[in-house]
């Protein structure tokens, strides 16, 4: 069986890119990361197929994951703080 058809290999993805978004904050690898703990999931399940099957599910749950965080958390415009004025003007 080829290493992408193995859970636990999905579930080690799936950490390592928690691990990096830990270092690289923002939302950027943590929607890659709950994809591949939820293609450990299918796989456990028995849902087995080919190489491309697997990376074309990954890729539609990485894009949803993307999209439910970025409803939960938004985009963060509304954080930033733009100076029109210059404080050292008179």
């Amino acid at each position: 069986m080829a290493l992408f058809g193995v859970w636990w290999a999905w579930i080690v993805l799936g950490a390592g890119l928690a691990v990096l978004e830990v270092l690289v904050p923002g939302f950027i690898f943590l929607g890659f990361a709950i994809a591949a703990v939820v293609m450990a999931a299918i796989i456990a399940l028995g849902v087995f197929a080919s190489l491309a099957f697997a990376i074309l599910v990954y890729a539609l749950l990485a894009l949803a994951a993307w999209l439910i965080l970025r409803a939960l958390f938004g985009t963060g415009e509304k954080d930033v703080k733009v100076w029109r004025d210059d404080i050292n003007k008179n």
